[in-house]
């Protein structure tokens, strides 16, 4: 006796769900918009920004790797294997792998060329 009326209510809306399933997903869809410039596009935008400054280090640049250690940059390796010798204190000098390079604190002019 109490299953008619339900069954009749749930039969009677089901006409008008097409409308209201897109205003379901419509918050769902405003919040996915809202995280893609709140915190994606940022991120992928300093992605790019730290990948273009290890791509542009340089013998004379003075860096700062992750873990915390300031030092000269005395020679980039060119032969694909991703390394830098850095000079930390006269006379020592220590291989970094470029992506462990965290800062460039000051940039080295580049030479003028002889014309």
């Amino acid at each position: 006796m109490f299953v008619t009326p339900a069954f009749a209510q749930a039969a009677g809306s089901a006409g008008a769900s097409g409308g209201s399933a897109l205003m379901q997903f419509l918050p769902l869809i405003f919040i996915f918009v809202i995280m893609y410039f709140l915190l994606i596009r940022p991120q992928q935008k300093k992605m790019k920004e730290t990948r273009a400054m290890i791509e542009a280090i340089r013998r004379g640049d003075m860096v700062v790797t992750q873990g915390g250690i300031i030092g000269k940059v005395t020679h980039v390796k060119e032969d694909g294997s991703n390394e830098v010798e850095v000079e930390i204190s006269q006379g020592v000098k220590v291989r970094v792998v470029k992506s462990s390079i965290s800062q460039v604190v000051s940039k080295t002019e580049p030479a003028a060329s002889a014309n």
